[in-house]
């Protein structure tokens, strides 16, 4: 049975009246491609940052690589990797520059963050661009360099908030290369994405609907589940349910 790396059980987050989470349930297992989903307003991100320790809960439990986040969020931060829905790379610092960066708040050592810059620079096709600063690239190789940066210290999961917004398709499928890489490695990754087809890419996929959890399997059990031919039916089939908007 694989490792479970996310445990959550009734998890919920209230603002005064509103349930923006209302009392989800899962397990992400290790080296899965998790999506989640949700049209705007679904409670996605709030969940995500309740995971990531940058929300506490208002009631239920859920564990991240094993620890509670009540108790845990520090030591949670040290084994998670967070690219946000904003860019979050310093656009003021070169390529290298941000890569030494993030290495040493993710506590490498000066050796360890060399060799990391020098394979990430490499690897992503940025020797010409390794001294230039990160906002002179185009917006996909940005993201690209986001993603290698969250997984400089090898975290057990990361988490990406919609990381291919505003990607052209043929740089979004060399970002998703990159995921299919770091899973094969054994990193979990939990994904919240507005394109459907890129819902097709993870190995399970759960749709949030006003705060819940409407449906969770594989794109082609969802697929069946809702006599659907793509996920973009499974996804408009459920969302038709929901009440509230951002």
């Amino acid at each position: 049975m694989n490792e479970t790396v996310i445990k959550t059980n009734k998890l919920t987050k209230r603002f005064d009246d509103f349930v923006a989470v209302d009392a989800i349930t899962f397990e992400v297992h290790k080296g899965e491609i998790f999506g989640f989903l949700g049209a705007n307003g679904a409670g996605k991100t709030t969940a995500m940052r309740m995971l990531c320790c940058l929300s506490k809960p208002t009631s239920g439990e859920a564990t991240v690589a094993g620890l509670n986040v009540y108790d845990k969020p520090d030591e949670i931060k040290k084994n998670i990797g967070y690219m946000s829905q904003k860019f979050s790379l310093y656009e003021d610092l070169s390529v290298k520059e941000n890569i030494e960066f993030y290495g040493g708040i993710y506590g490498l050592t000066n050796k360890q963050i060399k060799n990391k810059s020098k394979e990430l620079i490499e690897k992503l096709g940025l020797l010409n661009e390794a001294d230039k600063l990160v906002s002179s690239l185009p917006l996909g190789w940005k993201q690209k360099l986001s993603f290698s940066v969250a997984i400089v210290h090898q975290p057990k999961i990361v988490f990406l908030d919609e990381p291919t917004g505003g990607v052209d398709p043929s740089m979004r499928r060399q970002f998703w290369d990159l995921i299919y890489d770091a899973a094969e490695k054994g990193i979990t990754i939990f994904v919240t994405t507005h394109y459907l087809d890129e819902a097709e890419y993870c190995n399970r996929v759960s749709i949030m609907v006003d705060g819940r959890i409407e449906a969770l399997d594989s794109p082609a059990g969802l697929r069946k589940t809702y006599s659907a031919a793509t996920m973009d039916e499974v996804f408009y089939k459920l969302a038709r349910q929901a009440k509230r908007t951002e």
